[in-house]
């Protein structure tokens, strides 16, 4: 026997709520395909919940319960991606043009009539199950590429596997040079709205112009990977946590000014961000570190998103000033201006100025080798402290 013979028959869904139309269907692919029928929307959706080995949809428009167009878009706005992708025929009458638009716009594969004969709906069911196959396939081939590649193919960020490894990394160095590694769950608000009102399609959209957004304003030592469709992490060495909160509040703030334009609707987009510090947090990895600004990002979400959250409740400006104004660690301006990041600490030099006073006043007093401790001081107290962060603006 060969091996074709033994595989399973793609198992078909047919969903109308007459049993008249269901048997004519099924006498046509009996022998070639496996059959589950049901007689309303409702209960096509709950098997296409409950059955993973449904290959394709066979819909009828009006029946009771849900109808094929509410069907319809259920499936296509499923977290599920199998439920999301699979091939959809509907049944619908010889004249009906219009329903076949809605249909079609609402994500129908193919169409055909309830007269339909046995070779050109088994063509048509052949042809789709083979397309779903081979894109099952792609999508499995896609996994395991990534799985081995620093970058995913689609997203065009690096991969969750490698930021885990390279964040440890970082997080090592981070404790030998008692410097900071810091972390950014950043959300897209009310992504499940974006798909039921506008389709899978278009909530995709918005996620790659986050990505984008994204990629453009993190530093080149940062890493950014998306781990869901509506969520990403930023995990940024050398950063501590008025500097990660600084980009955050930035960021937030530029995503609550963009809109975007599907067809005649403008779109409003928000995010909600999570920001989380090694040190101040006493992280002992990366996925716990990550781990707490996903709780965060979830407190933001509760309390009704586009915010960002940190260790104390919601960051604002008075927030990051207050942060910027305390003394920071020489060590991580040190190791930033090794890394060659020595413009990105611009706005931290009077605090730097301010902590190394008392051994510059050593040193010129041992030495007295001219250091202008009067302009030092005079310039400490006239920039005060900086307001901006260690990334881009």
């Amino acid at each position: 026997m060969s091996e074709q013979e033994n595989q399973p028959l793609p198992k078909v869904l047919i969903v109308d709520d007459s049993r008249m139309v269901r048997a004519s269907i099924v006498k046509l692919i009996r022998g070639r395909f496996e059959f589950r029928e049901e007689a309303d929307g409702e209960a096509g959706w709950q098997a296409l919940l409950v059955d993973p080995s449904i290959q394709l949809v066979l819909s009828d428009i009006g029946m009771p319960q849900l109808d094929g167009y509410g069907l319809l878009q259920r499936i296509r706005s499923s977290k599920l991606s199998r439920v999301q992708e699979l091939p959809v025929i509907v049944i619908s009458g010889e004249e009906d043009d219009a329903v076949r638009e809605r249909a079609r716009q609402l994500g129908a594969n193919d169409f055909i009539t309830k007269g339909i004969g046995a070779t050109e709906l088994l063509a048509r069911l052949d042809s789709l199950t083979r397309l779903a196959q081979t894109r099952r396939e792609l999508e499995e081939s896609r996994a395991a590429l990534a799985k081995q590649s620093p970058v995913d193919p689609v997203s065009g960020l690096v991969t969750e596997s490698y930021m885990n490894w390279r964040g440890e990394q970082e997080l090592a160095l981070a404790r030998r040079h008692q410097a900071d590694l810091s972390a950014m769950l950043v959300e897209i608000d009310r992504y499940d709205q974006l798909i039921t009102t506008y389709g899978a399609h278009v909530a995709q959209l918005v996620g790659r112009k986050l990505s984008g957004i994204l990629a453009t304003r993190v530093r080149k030592e940062d890493t950014v990977t998306q781990i869901a469709p509506s969520q990403f992490v930023v995990l940024s060495p050398s950063t501590d946590l008025g500097g990660v909160c600084a980009f955050a509040l930035r960021m937030q703030q530029a995503m609550e000014k963009l809109v975007m334009t599907y067809r005649e609707d403008r779109i409003r987009i928000s995010v909600t961000i999570g920001v989380a510090s090694s040190s101040v947090d006493e992280a002992q990895s990366v996925s716990e570190l990550i781990g707490m600004a996903v709780k965060r990002a979830q407190a933001g979400r509760q309390a009704g998103g586009n915010r960002v959250v940190g260790d104390q409740g919601e960051v604002t400006q008075e927030s990051v000033d207050r942060l910027l104004r305390q003394v920071v660690s020489i060590d991580q301006l040190l190791g930033q201006i090794r890394a060659g990041d020595a413009a990105e600490i611009d706005a931290q030099l009077p605090a730097a100025v301010a902590a190394l006073m008392p051994l510059l006043q050593l040193i010129e007093a041992r030495l007295g080798c001219g250091i202008p401790l009067d302009r030092l001081s005079n310039y400490n107290s006239a920039s005060g402290a900086g307001t901006q962060g260690t990334q881009k603006a």
